[in-house]
């Protein structure tokens, strides 16, 4: 954007001046050799459409607002005064255009006059008041149609629930691998999990098995690995309110699988996750009451994690991405942990679940195949190097 010479930027001073007198024709007169020179910055064109509006000189405002947006598109001032422009003469959503890209790209309000804050103020209530217009509107229009919400397939009815800002767009984020082109899905349907229902026949042994081992064998789910930096992970290293027993970790089984005979052979159709010294883990997690895990993501995205809820009081609940559920005894799920989630317990006793990973059903015997090879490689590596000098 061109700057005015000193002697326009005088000028301009005197032409503010004169419009805040109301004095139109005035500043008008004293804008005119500046644009006449081709020096008119985005400054001088909102001035120059103040004055036309002052005047009455209604398309000699709107042609002065584009001149300033010619020369500076990303003005704050100018698409305000675009989307005044537009509103006042009945396109409310060419208005609300213009008020959303202010809002999108206005710098902090610590750097806004009085007047810029309450001008951008009233652009966010424009936009949400023409969101929640549109909104209703075409929720309206669906429903004539006869896809009303309530019975709407549930994947549309997200997808119209993200597309105002009801809910989020949750994507997978592992921390570890990433397998391309495998759907975002938040819980599984049952019908892809054939073996859920010999899982939760067997919530009754699974119990039993639990009952038996309660006690001080439970230990922090997170630990600090002593040949690795510190890492806090959101304050769960070793916070006994998040702790767990081990059946199986790391992909290998521990001593405590022999006292939960009846929790492995309930498991003896899932399609558990194999990756030597990687997975799975079959465990016993307890969060006690109080405790909150927070938001966070998983590993890799070939898996899926399972809970068989076994001692579940009031107040517990699980969120995957937009959807929030309460465990039940013997009903079991299985979720993506890529996809952000967290737990909490706001009850007045423990809760205990059964936890185990298995293979995402979109992957095929080979690509299972090919994962655990990869892993296996990669823990490989200078494995066979000794450091003893």
């Amino acid at each position: 954007m061109s700057q005015p010479r000193q002697s326009d930027r005088e000028v301009l001073q005197r032409a503010y001046a004169a419009l805040a007198q109301g004095d139109g024709v005035g500043a008008a007169a004293l804008l005119q050799p500046i644009v006449s020179a081709g020096g008119a910055n985005a400054d001088v064109w909102l001035a120059v459409a103040h004055a036309a509006a002052l005047q009455n000189d209604v398309e000699g405002k709107a042609a002065a607002i584009d001149k300033a947006l010619e020369r500076a598109p990303t003005d704050v001032r100018a698409l305000i005064s675009k989307a005044d422009h537009l509103a006042a003469y009945g396109d409310a959503r060419a208005a609300t255009a213009f008020y959303s890209t202010a809002v999108q790209v206005a710098p902090p309000a610590e750097r806004l006059s009085p007047p810029m804050r309450e001008a951008l103020e009233r652009a966010r209530a424009a936009t949400a008041a023409m969101a929640r217009e549109l909104e209703d509107f075409v929720r309206a229009r669906l429903s004539t149609e006869g896809i009303a919400e309530a019975d709407a397939p549930e994947r549309f009815s997200r997808a119209v629930d993200i597309l105002f800002g009801r809910k989020r767009a949750y994507v997978q984020q592992p921390r570890y691998l990433f397998y391309p082109e495998l759907p975002n899905i938040q819980f599984y349907d049952r019908g892809m999990l054939p073996w859920i229902d010999s899982v939760e026949a067997s919530t009754a042994e699974v119990r039993a098995d639990l009952e038996g081992v309660l006690g001080p064998s439970f230990t922090p789910y997170l630990t600090q690995a002593p040949d690795r930096p510190r890492n806090d992970q959101m304050g769960l290293v070793n916070d006994p309110g998040w702790s767990a027993l081990f059946l199986h970790k790391d992909g290998r089984e521990q001593a405590s699988a022999e006292c939960c005979p009846r929790t492995m052979a309930a498991l003896a159709e899932a399609p558990l996750t194999r990756i030597p010294n990687r997975t799975p883990s079959v465990l016993f997690s307890k969060l006690a009451a109080g405790a909150h895990i927070p938001a966070h993501t998983g590993m890799l995205n070939t898996r899926l994690i399972c809970h068989l809820p076994l001692i579940v009081p009031e107040g517990c609940a699980f969120r995957v991405g937009n959807d929030v559920r309460v465990w039940e005894t013997g009903k079991a799920w299985a979720f993506d942990d890529t996809i952000e989630h967290e737990a909490w317990n706001r009850g007045a006793s423990d809760r205990y679940i059964l936890i185990f990973d298995v293979w995402r059903p979109e992957l095929t015997v080979e690509e299972r195949a090919c994962v655990s090879a990869l892993c296996q490689a990669i823990d490989s590596y200078r494995s066979d190097v000794s450091w003893d000098g």
